[in-house]
């Protein structure tokens, strides 16, 4: 049975509530009015959000900044040198398949790659090497 409640009424029972509840309740009616406001994807942008999101993982950017700089400065031994190898092809690999995602989800929107980047925030950082 649907019963229909003012917003008195409810403020008035969320006032009777405990700092415990209140606690448990909120969460829940923020992701109820985001659903609402935010539109619904479909599993393709989804998915291709989900590649366009992906990253190098933290301690991976840190080593290879600490190579490059080991490089730039002269001081980096074969086996770092192939190290910086190896990481800067993942970093670019990484890089291509984000950027290919983009263009999948820009066609799929029927935008421009350049225009579906600005409206995501998106700016690639330099790539290593």
């Amino acid at each position: 049975m649907a019963t229909n409640l003012s917003s008195e009424e409810i403020l008035s029972a969320l006032e009777k509530m405990d700092a415990a509840e209140l606690e448990q309740l909120v969460p829940r009616v923020i992701a109820l009015t985001a659903s609402r406001r935010a539109p619904h994807l479909k599993p393709e942008e989804s998915a291709l959000l989900a590649r366009i999101n992906r990253a190098l993982p933290e301690e991976l950017k840190t080593r290879l900044d600490h190579l490059e700089e080991k490089r730039d400065e002269g001081s980096a031994t074969e086996a770092e040198r192939a190290e910086l190898l190896n990481l800067s092809d993942k970093a670019e690999q990484l890089h291509a398949e984000r950027l290919g995602a983009l263009a999948q989800l820009a066609k799929l929107r029927g935008t421009t790659l350049p225009a579906l980047m600005e409206k995501l925030g998106i700016r690639f950082p330099r790539m290593p090497g």
